[in-house]
């Protein structure tokens, strides 16, 4: 396992990350606390020691389950949670998004919270979740930077969401010297906004990383939702359309040369290439895929260890995606891609619309 630092903050990752998202919710399969650590145990065994959770995974059991998953292995761990969504005062239906609230008072109160379930006294990334752009305000930032001059939090990132998109917010973070990371969907099927924020950090030279999430684009290019399968109610996935799953299973036919690279090294899963394409921008520090269970992080680990994107591979596959992957379907996915209020969106050309919660 490589590592990579996060902006110029000193703090390391390993290349391949641990969503911790997977334990303390029952979204991707349900599994007892003591399989939960266990999970986060094994990944650590196998050199995956960035691991990101945040407060609302579970309402704080995800930070429960990772402070007993590391307890007596914090030295070895680059600790990241996020916060920002009030769940304490509101009360949460399946799937739809919180209420937000980055007022100091909850800040201090939400950080100390998560402190407390993780059982240490700092974390080496905190994130704020989701935060729109016009709420982190100097007061924020101000909170922030103490924080970390303090050692309580050794570097700062912004995680973008719910959707696909949130532009302004990502270029604040790209802009803002405070913030070390930028976390986002980037995949090779959902490259944007992704690739803007890695052409806005080369133009601006700014020192900020990107934290790429959802790097198999839910399940596509894992090969582990196929035509076959059938997405239960409760699988966070089953709310995106059938055309963009369609559509998807003929992109991945499209890329199937990359499972058999031009060269001696060896081979790759396709699950494989889709870390190491995204591992080729030098600007992403840290690669997050959803790990459901020991096989998935034996093979998906292992993609530090398999051969790179070759130059010819990445140029074919930029040629592959300007053309849409030579599918001229609509795959569903705009009402999806969101940023605050679209604007930013629609004047950067991405040809998204903002969508409504």
């Amino acid at each position: 396992m490589q590592h990579r630092e996060l902006g110029n903050s000193g703090v390391e990752v390993s290349e391949i990350g641990f969503g911790a998202w997977v334990v303390g919710t029952d979204w991707w399969g349900d599994r007892s606390d003591d399989q939960a650590v266990g999970m986060v145990e094994e990944a650590l065994d196998a050199g995956v020691t960035y691991v990101d959770t945040g407060d609302v995974y579970g309402h704080g059991d995800s930070e429960e389950i990772i402070g007993k998953a590391i307890d007596g292995r914090r030295d070895e761990v680059t600790l990241a949670t996020k916060i920002g969504y009030d769940f304490y005062n509101n009360p949460q239906a399946g799937h739809g998004e919180l209420p937000k609230e980055l007022d100091r008072e909850y800040l201090e109160t939400a950080f100390e919270r998560s402190l407390d379930r993780l059982d240490t006294d700092h974390v080496d990334l905190l994130q704020l979740h989701n935060a729109n752009v016009d709420d982190v305000t100097p007061e924020v930032r101000d909170l922030l930077r103490e924080w970390k001059e303090s050692g309580r939090v050794r570097a700062l990132g912004w995680a973008l969401g719910p959707s696909i998109g949130w532009l302004a917010e990502g270029d604040a973070a790209v802009e803002y010297e405070e913030f070390d990371a930028v976390q986002t969907v980037f995949n090779l099927f959902e490259q944007e906004p992704g690739r803007h924020f890695v052409d806005s950090i080369r133009e601006s030279g700014s020192d900020t990383s990107v934290i790429a999430r959802v790097p198999h684009s839910s399940g596509l290019l894992n090969e582990q939702v196929t035509p076959d399968t059938v997405l239960e109610d409760g699988d966070h996935r089953s709310h995106r359309p059938k055309e963009w799953y369609e559509t998807g299973w003929e992109k991945v036919e499209a890329i199937r040369f990359l499972e058999d690279p031009e060269h001696s090294e060896g081979t790759r899963t396709m699950a494989q290439a889709a870390i190491r394409w995204l591992l080729a921008h030098d600007e992403v520090a840290s690669v997050t895929p959803t790990f459901r269970d020991g096989d998935d992080i034996a093979e998906w680990s292992a993609a530090a260890d398999v051969p790179p994107i070759s130059d010819s591979e990445y140029d074919r596959l930029e040629e592959l995606y300007a053309r849409n992957f030579d599918i001229d379907r609509d795959d569903g996915m705009d009402v999806l891609r969101t940023s605050v209020d679209g604007e930013d969106i629609e004047a950067a050309g991405l040809d998204k619309r903002a969508a409504s919660y």
